[in-house]
């Protein structure tokens, strides 16, 4: 039976790849600090383990028990607006704690290493955003996805170190952390609707994004190591069509039967036309047929119902306030 490790296996994506894991007979140990997700994520079945990925005597406990045949590195903090103002804590969440792992995966010779990063690699005015173009990220998440990108191809041309990466973006769906009043602009909409609150957009709503469903994401994420056309390359992976925010924010009134209510803030800065080509991984894994982003959002939606809203957290510890936008303010 093959060994797999999950970091991040509490939070929104991490569980869900878990689950896919599971169902392909792997024995799976997650692991958490659970700052953004909680236990009731973690799917049954998984062996797991509380501990930061930026805690190197954590990190290589994990091998004392054998050897992962697969890693699937899905932790990290993934506010790409937020993270020019916490610049220190984003290179080493999302950076140096990744770093950690690759040592050990090197050392333990893993037969793959599986990388979330994000399209935030590519910056702005590369549309449509494929995996040939060269990767100009913008803020400092971006910089640091794309390190550790650059990293793996290091490790695999050194000690052999087979790895997949995928680039997905703006994946949303049930178990999604609503709370975080930084990112996931799906969460903050739902949890805003449900406290009978006006939707807040950045500048004037026009900006688009391709809204990805999370079961249109996982199940490619888990099967990767299996899939030999997939070792050692890049994926786009995500939905095709962009939507305006405020696009989206039409259909998330719909989903709860509720009257459009919008307030508009100041613009940030922000890539404002993001959606990527994904030829490249309907090649490799097959065609898929996407869910529909009504439907979608009726899914998450129904499930945001039954959790009930929660009050957004703020990040405490941020280290620049030059340009911080207001509304981020403790």
């Amino acid at each position: 039976m093959a060994r797999a490790l999950v970091t991040g296996v509490a939070g929104f994506i991490g569980s869900h790849v878990a689950d896919h894991c599971l169902a392909q007979g792997f024995e799976v140990v997650g692991i958490d600090d659970l700052s953004g997700g909680t236990q009731a994520n973690i799917p049954v079945g998984v062996d797991f383990r509380v501990g930061n990925i930026t805690d190197e005597l954590f990190v290589r406990g994990l091998w004392e028990e054998g050897r992962f045949d697969y890693i699937y590195h899905l932790a990290a903090y993934a506010a790409e607006g937020l993270s020019h103002f916490i610049r220190r804590f984003n290179y080493e969440n999302n950076l140096i704690g990744s770093a950690l792992l690759i040592n050990q995966a090197v050392t333990h010779g893993a037969e793959c290493f599986v990388f979330t990063s994000s399209i935030a690699v590519y910056g702005a005015n590369q549309l449509p955003m494929t995996e040939d173009l060269v990767p100009q990220p913008e803020d400092p998440y971006g910089i640091a996805k794309y390190a550790v990108e650059l990293d793996l191809k290091a490790a695999h041309e050194m000690f052999g170190l087979p790895y997949v990466i995928f680039r997905p973006h703006n994946v949303y769906g049930e178990r999604q952390n609503i709370a975080d009043r930084y990112r996931n602009v799906i969460g903050i909409f739902m949890n805003q609707v449900m406290q009978c609150q006006p939707m807040t957009i950045f500048g004037d709503g026009t900006q688009t994004r391709a809204f990805s469903y999370i079961d249109d994401c996982a199940p490619m994420i888990a099967q990767a190591p299996l899939v030999a056309g997939a070792l050692n390359q890049i994926f786009n992976i995500g939905a095709d069509q962009p939507y305006s925010v405020l696009e989206l924010a039409q259909e998330i009134a719909a989903a709860f039967d509720t009257t459009l209510n919008v307030k508009h803030l100041p613009a940030r800065n922000e890539v404002v036309h993001a959606f990527a080509n994904h030829e490249k991984v309907r090649r490799v894994f097959g065609n898929q047929k996407a869910v529909p982003l009504s439907e979608g959002i009726r899914r998450m939606a129904a499930w945001a119902k039954s959790a009930g809203p929660t009050e957004p957290v703020t990040f405490e510890a941020i280290e620049v306030t030059k340009n911080l936008p207001p509304s981020w303010r403790a």
